[in-house]
């Protein structure tokens, strides 16, 4: 299949490793022995940025050994693009220094907010998709990549609310903060199919909105439907609904890198490779009928 070259990104340096086009999985602190005494074949790792930011310890210590054996992409929670506040200097700091610590092939942040005031909400809260809101995190992401001196991933996060004074839909914003930014995009494709629910819109042509260029990861989790919407979990296996619109966007973008994230009621590490064999059995499927 012959890629779309429709998007140029930030005119930053490249990263310094690289993430293979393989699945990974979450990295937690419960499985850091196991992964160091069997080490399983597994693509790569990924980890929330803000574990790893003291000086020391244990959880800095099991992160570099596993680094010596595995490609890493730091992840990170609670650096609060879309807030009104001005960047937290000391967190990019953190930030900037585990990158030249552990050297990720991806590093990635959300498309949200969570702090207001120097508070932080703990939580990755929607914007309301403006103009306003746009120019807001658009700048954000210019001056994180800026102080980092690389480009950043943006995911997009699941939502069970809407602001009546959104005038943009989530994927036209999605795709000009990439385009305005320069920034990548961190597809998530399982908070697609949650909102695309929780919303009532098409999850395909979510997809299609998308420039193909600027994907590059893709994340895969399980959810909660036990209630009047979907909630996003990552608690559970992957549902069939969204292994068939990972496979929807494989057929749009191309191979990436995709992650399996379970981050409550985390399982044996087991059963984190079985599921990541599902995405990778697929991606290799997919490389087979590219070709």
């Amino acid at each position: 299949m012959q890629m779309r070259d429709d998007y140029l990104g930030a005119n930053v340096q490249s990263t310094v490793t690289s993430i293979p086009c393989m699945a990974g999985v979450g990295l937690r602190a419960t499985h850091y022995q196991e992964i160091l005494k069997t080490l399983p074949k597994i693509g790569w790792f990924e980890v929330h940025s803000e574990n790893y930011f003291g000086a020391g310890g244990q959880p800095l210590y099991f992160l570099e050994q596993i680094r010596n054996y595995y490609p890493i992409s730091l992840h990170g929670v609670g650096l609060s693009l879309g807030s009104s506040d001005i960047l937290n200097q000391l967190h990019l700091k953190k930030l900037k220094n585990l990158i030249q610590h552990i050297e990720p092939g991806l590093v990635s942040e959300h498309l949200c907010w969570g702090s207001i005031g120097g508070r932080s909400l703990n939580d990755l809260l929607p914007l309301p998709y403006t103009e306003e809101a746009l120019s807001n995190i658009v700048s954000h992401i210019q001056q994180t990549q800026d102080f980092l001196g690389r480009r950043i991933l943006i995911e997009n996060v699941s939502s069970y609310l809407q602001f009546k004074h959104s005038n943009i839909p989530e994927w036209e914003f999605l795709k000009e903060v990439a385009v305005r930014s320069g920034c990548g995009i961190l597809l998530d494709i399982n908070n697609i199919y949650v909102n695309s629910i929780n919303h009532g819109f098409d999850s395909m042509h979510y997809i299609d909105a998308i420039p193909l260029g600027a994907v590059e990861e893709i994340h895969l989790a399980g959810f909660d439907s036990n209630g009047s919407c979907l909630i996003d979990t990552h608690g559970t296996p992957v549902s069939k609904e969204v292994w068939a619109l990972y496979e929807y966007a494989l057929a749009s973008f191309g191979g990436k890198p995709t992650l399996i994230e379970w981050d409550t009621d985390i399982p044996s590490f087991a059963t984190l490779l079985r599921e990541a064999l599902k995405a990778q059995l697929r991606l290799e499927q997919f490389n087979v009928v590219a070709a």
